[in-house]
């Protein structure tokens, strides 16, 4: 800042410096001016339009303005001068070298041409006409409305952006087949219309977030030859009313005009809800926005070559018109993948990932029951950031796994002080899971088995599917049941207490059983008949307006059915572990000293075999732990405001 002022200081005074060694220029008047051209007293002289600048030959005394006193003069002597002519005068030079030979002239007097004063007159008004008109241009569109509202905001893709083709999509066969057919339609319209085949209106693509369905659409931009528009349901929706259906008419305008193409609208459940459903009355906006897209879609007028692809996680809050053939003609559902589908999926995100030997993707999919495309990527991702957190060039098959429980359950906290007498529980309550559950016929393998915490969790025993259920039995339904209460009876049965880390599982317990008794007609005291049918209104809240179909007496039927189920799980639960209380001892004290075990290990200590010793360095002592916790746990309570360690039961 000091250099920045010196600087400006130096500079000042150069420029004053420099002003000091000129003569002073002094404003003399046009009649002073005149007499001492007549004298011939004027030895340089330079004409910038009306503004005249002189050197006089001989110094004279002349009659300048005051500044002091506004409105009196001085006798200054003066030989620079300046001055501005009244007028122009043509003759002004002429009359100067007639009296002054040899004066130096420079510059000369501006002509008098009419347009010239016409122009420089008009120029200041021209400018100022300018600029308002740049500021309409930009509140227009195309110079013939009002306002830029109306325009429709879709967006052209064309080939300056890198294509994504069916092959970057997996887990969706059906719906690329679908979707294909209509690629084809554009590209060969003849070879359908010759069978009488008009080509679809609308596609719209259903299915729960994260499946891939705008990433379907952009594989339908990436194969298809011809313009595809792209445009969000929200974009409709602005502050002035009318601009929605505005937009919609001006989207299909573009597209008429660029025929055969493909409009695509991402969450068109935005404008498409149902109608007549607001409380309150009134106009509604998106109402007649909707009423437009109707009428567009399938109306008086034809829209040929236009294709309409629409996606939305909302089937359910559509409106009935928007659904019907005519509109909308296909309907492609795009579901969670199934285990072949999220390989595929895992295939074409690890393309660009590096990966070892040991990967074994086709284990990692059926270990991700659930999981949508965009959870499969993120999963490649954090293995790969984990990869590159170990300074390692490949990624292995234990970053999938650990990505995998960190999207489940969150990061491990091993950082956690956890005391001696919880973590037994935690280790027992996770080997009576998997004791349980490996006795089971029905019941799917155990996978592993952890008591390092995540998240809110204090342990986790994962269990592999075999496959992708899409209909559940009853005797799958109680085996799930019995090994989900396989850890409170492990926590009952040897360490007589209860912790609070069976909530989730009974939770689980209680929404499964009653799925069974209320829909599912698994009990045999009820029957097969379902109950608590929901009267849903989208608008008012899914669960507003359910009301119970059923008595009292049928609900305290209900009840005691529930109550049936779970007791008789949780006695045979109890059963399987005194059957193997050994296997359950030995299990757990293998949680204690390694933490985790795999499939490998489990099977070893199911089948009364030894694991292989840890070396020394990765072998968990629990009295050295346990004496860490009682040396921080005092430290704690010495702090004032801050309450002791609390210590949640394990989850599972």
């Amino acid at each position: 800042m000091v250099f920045w002022i010196v600087l400006v200081l130096v500079l000042l005074v150069a420029f004053q410096m420099f002003e000091m060694g000129k003569e002073p220029q002094y404003r003399i008047s046009y009649s002073e001016f005149l007499a001492q051209v007549d004298r011939g007293n004027v030895k340089k002289i330079t004409f910038k339009g009306l503004e005249v600048r002189g050197q006089l030959a001989t110094p004279t005394v002349v009659s300048v303005p005051a500044t002091t006193e506004r409105g009196r003069t001085r006798e200054v002597k003066v030989e620079q001068f300046v001055l501005v002519l009244p007028a122009e005068d043509k003759d002004l030079p002429q009359r100067i070298l007639e009296k002054n030979p040899s004066t130096i002239v420079e510059g000369q007097i501006p002509g008098g041409s009419t347009w010239v004063k016409v122009l420089g007159s008009a120029i200041p008004l021209l400018l100022i006409f300018g600029i308002w008109l740049l500021f309409m241009r930009q509140m227009q569109v195309g110079g013939n409305r009002a306002f830029s509202f109306g325009k429709s905001r879709a967006r052209m893709f064309g080939g300056d952006r890198p294509r994504v083709t069916f092959n970057d999509v997996a887990g969706c066969d059906e719906a690329k087949e679908e979707l294909q057919e209509i690629i084809e339609f554009l590209k060969e319209p003849k070879k359908f219309q010759k069978l009488g085949g008009r080509i679809p209106k609308g596609a719209l693509l259903l299915g729960p977030p994260g499946t891939g369905k705008t990433l379907l659409a952009r594989a339908v931009a990436g194969e298809a030859n011809v313009p595809f528009f792209s445009m969000s349901g929200s974009d409709f929706v602005e502050m002035f009313v009318g601009v929605g259906a505005s937009r919609v008419r001006d989207l299909f305008e573009t597209g008429k005009k660029h025929a055969p193409c493909i409009l695509f609208i991402d969450e068109i459940d935005a404008v498409g809800r149902h109608r007549g459903a607001g409380l309150g009355g009134g106009h509604d906006e998106r109402e007649q926005t909707l009423n437009q897209l109707l009428v567009e879609m399938d109306g008086f007028e034809s829209n040929e070559g236009v294709i309409l692809v629409a996606a939305t996680n909302r089937p359910d809050v559509l409106d009935p018109a928007l659904m019907r053939p005519g509109r909308f003609d296909r309907r492609i559902v795009v579901d969670l993948p199934d285990v072949r589908g999220r390989e595929g999926v895992l295939k074409v995100h690890s393309r660009k990932t590096p990966l070892a030997e040991d990967v074994d993707l086709g284990v990692l999919a059926r270990a991700t029951p659930g999981m949508s495309g965009a959870d499969l990527a993120n999963l490649v991702n954090e293995a790969a950031l984990l990869a590159a957190r170990r300074n390692s060039n490949k990624v292995m098959m234990d970053d999938l796994e650990e990505a995998k429980d960190k999207i489940y359950l969150g990061p491990e906290r091993k950082s956690r002080v956890v005391k001696e007498e919880t973590k037994r529980l935690t280790a027992y309550h996770e080997a009576g899971h998997a004791v349980v559950g490996s006795a089971l016929e029905y019941s799917d393998p155990v996978h592993k088995v952890t008591i390092i915490p995540r998240g809110n969790a204090g342990g986790l025993t994962f269990f592999l599917p075999e496959d992708d259920r899409s209909e559940y039995s009853k005797a799958w339904c109680l085996d799930t049941i019995t090994q989900a209460l396989g850890g409170r009876v492990a926590e009952e049965m040897v360490l007589n207490r209860m912790g609070s880390g069976a909530q989730s599982d009974i939770q689980m317990v209680s929404k499964l059983v009653r799925k069974m008794v209320m829909q599912w007609g698994m009990s045999p005291k009820i029957g097969p008949i379902a109950f608590g049918e929901r009267d849903e209104q989208v608008f008012l809240g899914r669960d507003i307006t359910q009301t119970p179909e059923y008595s009292e007496k049928t609900a305290q039927e209900i009840d005691d059915e529930i109550k049936r189920i779970i007791d008789e799980s949780y006695d045979r639960a109890k059963k399987i572990l005194e059957d193997r209380i050994d296997i359950l001892h030995r299990m757990a004290n293998a949680l204690l000293e390694r933490e985790t075990l795999d499939a490998a290990e489990i099977k070893v200590i199911l089948e009364g075999g030894t694991l292989e010793p840890l070396p020394p360095r990765l072998a968990v002592k629990p009295a050295e732990e346990a004496a860490t916790e009682r040396a921080v746990e005092p430290e704690r309570k010495k702090i004032p405001g801050i309450p002791p360690i609390a210590e949640p039961g394990p989850t599972s």
